[in-house]
């Protein structure tokens, strides 16, 4: 038990260590050449779970303002985003029957990416996106936008000033809202009567299972199964009506809310409760091997890489993400096993990888310069990237995929 947690959910002092990854620079802090010189901020990185309500979470917290004014992170350069994002907006333009008179809501909505489909729907919506530089992207997009941080003030001056939501919408970022009480209590706030909240994030038991360690980093403050969850929206006059699993991301979760009593609660909460319960994710032991399996993990992956560069192999990476970051950085893999990171984002190159100072350079670079292995960072998408590199793979290049085993493909 550690003896300075406390559970951001329930107050519990009772938290025992789930992972230490060490001390890790923020994820998506890529340094530009000159900043070599100067001090690199690094914080502790470790897991804990509270056995009274079992919500995995970080204890070692970074001011959102310091990880969150500017971002590089654009989700219109992933294919794979811009699909799921249209096909949720014309599920729930459908579903929940909106038009010109309804209002929809987008906590960090990032370039506009899920905003923009209901925009040309007619339906009237507004972006909250604390990174400013996103939000200005957003705007030329024609696309209303706030940049702050969601809480509840902000959703009573919303509700004042504007109306309250039909449907608020939260892409991966609930897990990265460190007061979890007053982002909660700002959806009752600004959500209508009859309203919907919709919000998917990593889901915590897939992290366990498949060691998909890399999913935490400092922005990531919890790590969501649906039994902590219930008891948190009730307490704040919510209740769970719906979930759904998802693939996307290594495997999330898709959780519809709404004020209690408002919608029929249907089947699939009581069953995936009863799955988490089965796999004993409200006990300790569920998750006491994690941190051997993710030991083993590194073990196995610095081991393959390292027999690749001994027969004077060429080692580069795709994806200069933030799961990339904690990966390399935990696995101690600089400039010595990896010659650089291609990444698909123009607002990436240029810049330098958080902690391991590799060169981000353009994914066309993969198959000029053409390295016999690539590890793939963003295994998350690897579908998608491993059919834009088809150029690279027919000239005999293979990707390593780390999660949730170490394969070449």
């Amino acid at each position: 038990m550690s003896e300075s947690f406390t559970c951001r959910a329930c107050s519990s002092t009772q938290g025992e260590l789930v992972l230490d990854l060490g001390v890790q620079p923020l994820a998506n802090n890529l340094l530009r050449p000159e900043d070599l010189g100067k001090p690199e901020p690094r914080f502790p990185l470790r897991v804990f779970v509270c056995p009274d309500c079992w919500l995995l979470q970080i204890t070692d917290l970074v001011p959102p303002v310091e990880m969150f004014t500017e971002y590089l992170y654009f989700s219109s350069f992933s294919d794979t985003m811009l699909r799921h994002a249209r096909t949720a907006a014309e599920r729930y333009l459908g579903e929940f029957q909106l038009g010109s008179g309804s209002f929809v809501v987008e906590v960090a909505s990032n370039d506009g990416y899920l905003l923009q489909n209901f925009q040309r729907a007619g339906v009237p919506c507004l972006g909250i996106e604390p990174a400013a530089n996103i939000a200005k992207v957003a705007r030329e997009k024609g696309i209303e936008t706030w940049t702050e941080f969601f809480g509840l003030k902000l959703a009573q001056r919303l509700g004042a000033e504007r109306r309250r939501a039909d449907l608020i919408l939260g892409n991966n970022v609930f897990a990265h809202a460190p007061d979890i009480n007053d982002f909660t209590a700002g959806l009752r706030e600004l959500l209508a009567p009859g309203g919907r909240a919709v919000l998917e994030f990593p889901y915590g038991v897939e992290l366990v299972e498949k060691t998909e360690f890399d999913t935490i980093y400092h922005e990531h403050v919890f790590y969501f199964t649906l039994t902590p969850l219930v008891p948190l929206f009730r307490r704040h006059g919510l209740e769970i009506f719906h979930v759904e699993r998802l693939p996307i991301h290594g495997g999330s979760l898709r959780l519809f809310a709404g004020h209690a009593g408002a919608q029929p609660v249907r089947p699939s909460v009581g069953a995936l409760l009863a799955e988490e319960r089965a796999k004993g994710v409200d006990q300790p032991a569920f998750y006491r091997g994690f941190a051997e399996q993710v030991r083993q993990l590194k073990a196995d992956l610095v081991g393959q890489l390292a027999l690749l560069r001994q027969r004077g192999q060429t080692v580069a990476a795709y994806g200069a993400s933030a799961k990339g970051s904690t990966l390399l950085n935990y696995c101690g893999l600089g400039r010595e096993t990896l010659d650089f990171v291609a990444d698909r984002s123009t607002h990436k190159q240029g810049r330098l990888t958080p902690g391991t100072h590799l060169p981000i350079i353009a994914p066309e670079e993969l198959a000029r310069r053409q390295p016999g292995h690539t590890l793939l960072l963003t295994w998350n998408f690897a579908e998608e990237i491993l059919e834009q590199q088809h150029a690279y793979r027919e000239r005999g290049g293979k990707f390593i995929i780390p999660i949730p085993k170490v394969r070449t493909v």
